[in-house]
Parts: structure tokens; C-alpha cells; sequence
């Protein structure tokens, strides 16, 4: 008898990071992206500078062997500020991020689930709040209740996750009469469970997708509140307040926007390419190919 060969499956993200390595501008952006995370978290330990000392009598410089970027106008060292900067814009991006997922995939998977007319009422609410000028929403938020850091994230994140409420319904809506769920409805679980074990678990392809797109939105909101000087307050400083300040001296010291708007740029650049590249590898579609 002819011994039977065993085929071993293949899980859908296994296949996925298959096809995603295949993508070298995907691969290269990841690897890019994961450097500049190392870049602004770990790098102002081996710079001998602080951000905030301040040297008048200095002033601003270009770059120099001593202060590689050069410094700003009150004498403080670039590099070790753009550093820091990039700490404060990636964690605007990432927290808010956060929070627009943890809002967005349960609105929606709770909207799909469920349907007929909750779902009706569900979603014509988020058609109401799509007609709202949310930057200007964010900005009264900001006047209003301060100009704190964590109200910043919170805020932001409650204006991005429309989008995704959207696209997870959508995807549950697909995935409700699957028959794992109706073996789920057959034992007794309460929707509660089925929602938060069963049907989410199984939209994490698209989410993760959206989730890279969303993070360079938000910084650029970020960056665009700080340039209005609602963003980050000083002494702390983001990549978009150090812009706003380049912008400033542009024409005279160019390096104070040079250097964030580069950092600034390939990170966006990176995170959207990433995305694409996600969303081709967790494409059911591009498995048959």
C-alpha cells in the first residue's frame, strides 16, 4: 500500500504574510517604518543633549558635526527634538488609532449583527455624524475643554471611526448566516459572545488594513491642530508643531523644516504603502491567483 502523504493546511495569516513578503515596497516600508519607531523611541538616549535646554546665545545653527540637524532658533538640538517629536506624533497616531478600532469594530459588528431596524437606526446615525465638520468638531473640543494631550487622542479617535463601524458591519453582515454562527445561535450563546468570539475574530483581515490607513490620517489632523496651535502644547513638541515652527523660518534657517517634514513624509509615505500592501495579502481573491 502507498503510504498517504499528509498536505499540512495553511492558516489565513500564515498565507497572508506569505504573499506580503512578496511585496518589496510593502516589506521595505515595514522595515523603514520599524526603524523610525526605533529612531524616536530609543534615540535620544544616545544623543548628549536635552530638548528643552535652551542656548540664546547660540541660537539657531545649521548642522554641524556637534549638532547634526543643526539647531532652532533658541539654541536647542534638533535632532534630539525631532527624536521626541516623532515619540509624540506616533503615539497621537497609534492611541487614537486605538480608540477609533475599539469604537468602530464594535459599533459596526453590533450593527451587522443584529440588523433590521436597529441596524437601520445604527447607521443612519452614522450618516447624521458623517455630515458633521468633524475637524471643526475636534477644534471646539479642544477650546472648550483644554488643550490636553489625552483629550487630543480621545477626541481624534472619536472622529475616525466611522469608516470602520462601515466596513466591519459589512463584513458581519457576509459572515452572520455562515454556519459556524448558526451553531453558535443553536448552543445558546448570547449575542454578546457570538460578536466578540465568533464574528469579529473573522473581520481582523480588513480592520488591520484600515487600522495602518488610519494611523497617518490622524497624525495628519495632528499636525494640522498643531499647526493652529491646538495640537501639542509646549515644552513638548510634534512633528507638526516642529513644522509649524520651521514654516516660520523657512526662508532663512530652512533646516528647522527640512528635517521633521522629512521624518514626517516618509513615515506617512511607509504606513500608506504598508497598508496597500496589507490589504493585497489579505485579499481572499489574490489566493487564487
Amino acid at each position: 500500500m502507498a503510504e498517504e502523504e499528509l498536505v499540512q493546511g495553511s492558516s489565513l495569516w500564515k498565507d497572508a504574510w506569505s504573499r506580503l513578503k512578496k511585496n518589496t515596497l510593502a516589506v521595505v516600508s515595514l522595515i523603514i517604518f520599524l526603524l523610525i519607531v526605533v529612531f524616536c523611541v530609543v534615540g535620544p538616549v544616545f544623543v548628549p543633549y536635552d530638548s528643552q535646554t535652551q542656548d540664546l546665545f547660540l541660537g539657531a545653527t545649521g548642522p554641524s558635526a556637534e549638532h547634526w540637524f543643526g539647531t532652532d532658533t533658541l539654541g536647542r538640538d534638533l535632532l534630539v527634538r525631532t527624536m521626541e517629536g516623532g515619540r509624540i506624533s506616533l503615539m497621537v497616531g497609534l492611541v487614537a488609532t486605538v480608540v477609533s478600532l475599539a469604537i468602530g469594530v464594535i459599533y459596526g459588528a453590533t450593527a451587522g449583527y443584529l440588523g433590521g431596524r436597529v441596524d437601520a437606526a445604527m447607521m443612519r446615525f452614522v450618516d447624521l455624524l458623517y455630515a458633521l465638520p468633524f475637524t471643526i468638531f475636534v477644534i471646539l473640543l479642544m477650546v472648550a475643554f483644554g488643550r490636553s494631550m489625552w483629550l487630543m487622542f480621545v477626541a481624534i479617535g472619536a472622529v475616525e471611526w466611522l469608516s470602520m463601524a462601515r466596513i466591519v458591519r459589512s463584513g458581519v453582515m457576509g459572515l452572520k448566516k455562515q454556519e459556524f454562527v448558526e451553531a453558535a445561535v443553536s448552543l445558546g450563546y448570547s449575542h454578546k459572545r457570538i460578536i466578540l468570539r465568533h464574528l469579529i475574530p473573522n473581520v481582523l483581515g480588513p480592520v488591520i488594513v484600515i487600522a495602518t490607513l488610519t494611523v497617518p490620517a490622524v497624525m495628519l489632523l495632528e499636525a494640522f491642530l498643531s499647526f493652529l496651535g491646538l495640537g501639542v502644547q509646549p515644552p513638548n513638541a510634534s512633528w507638526g508643531v516642529l513644522i509649524n515652527e520651521g514654516q516660520q523660518n523657512m526662508e532663512i534657517f530652512p533646516w528647522l523644516l527640512i528635517f521633521p517634514a522629512f521624518f514626517f513624509a516618509l513615515t506617512l509615505f511607509c504606513l500608506n504603502f504598508l497598508g496597500d500592501g496589507l490589504r493585497d495579502a489579505l485579499d481572499p481573491k489574490s489566493a487564487k491567483d
